[in-house]
């Protein structure tokens, strides 16, 4: 008999979670399905009851929940409590187990992209202070990094992650102008903001005058599949990439955690592009 998995959120239209696990499930023979769940905030604490119900083997968590579920669970990772939000809920015995892919993934998407396992020789600065950032920023210097740098219009919000990453890692808090003013100190330069998605392409997080050649300019963003901002990059000789890759591990990261398997990563991504237009 199959096992029901699924994604909870509000609004959930936009998703390609289903389409992405539901070919994997399919194309490994399993007769598992995901399913979306649109709870709206006032339907959270009942629609995880009735998941619990229905014996849910495992789900996704996005907007507006990723935080407002933790303690509706029965535990939660380490690292998923420093970064502060779930995103992937899977079943241990009886107990629903909260955990973050989302900073594993990008992780594991970031040393695909330079070809390296390890970033301890590497400066890196991460716009935006929000909860992508935290992910982002909170796995990284979990990884081991030469320097991590948060650039945030409110500078408050920048300097509450670093009091968060500081254990793990050498990282420091600036304002954005201040990181305009010095992008060619980086190797890598991560917007984990929504400056330049859909529907505002025109818009970018931060001018990209200066960058070295070939610093890697990674958006999180993939709609559009490249960003204004990367095309800016690409044309002063940086290295680009967008936010398809870390959507793929951290929903691969998901699928290992539930049924403790591999999915084929590059038929999840091909699944992905080609629902956007990509391929």
């Amino acid at each position: 008999m199959g096992k029901l998995f699924g994604l909870v959120g509000h609004p959930l239209g936009h998703s390609m979670s289903p389409l992405m696990h539901n070919t994997e499930f399919k194309e490994l023979g399993l007769p598992h399905h995901y399913q979306p769940f649109d709870l709206k905030k006032e339907e959270l604490e009942e629609g995880i009851k009735a998941l619990r119900l229905l014996g849910i083997e495992g789900f996704n968590v996005t907007i507006p929940h990723k935080v407002s579920i933790i303690p509706l669970l029965d535990e939660v990772e380490q690292e998923a409590m420093e970064i502060g939000a779930v995103n992937t809920v899977y079943r241990k015995d009886d107990l629903l187990i909260g955990a973050n892919t989302d900073g594993q993934g990008y992780l594991q998407s970031l040393l695909k992209l330079i070809g390296e396992d390890s970033l301890i020789d590497k400066k890196i600065l991460v716009v935006g202070a929000g909860g992508a950032a935290r992910a982002v920023a909170v796995s990284i210097s979990r990884s081991g990094v030469g320097s991590l740098t948060i650039a945030n219009r409110t500078l408050e919000k920048a300097e509450e992650l670093c009091r968060v990453c500081s254990t793990y890692a050498d990282v420091n808090a600036i304002p954005l102008d201040t990181a305009s003013s010095s992008l060619e100190t980086y190797d890598i330069i991560i917007n984990t903001t929504s400056i330049g998605m859909s529907p505002e392409t025109d818009r970018v997080p931060l001018p990209v005058k200066g960058i070295k050649d070939e610093t890697v300019m990674s958006d999180l963003i993939y709609n559009p599949l490249e960003t204004l901002w990367l095309t800016q990059g690409r044309e002063q000789g940086a290295i680009t990439a967008n936010g398809i890759s870390m959507f793929v591990e951290q929903g691969a990261l998901a699928f290992e955690k539930w049924l403790g398997i591999k999915p084929d990563r590059y038929r999840m991504q091909e699944t992905v592009l080609r629902k956007l237009g990509g391929l």
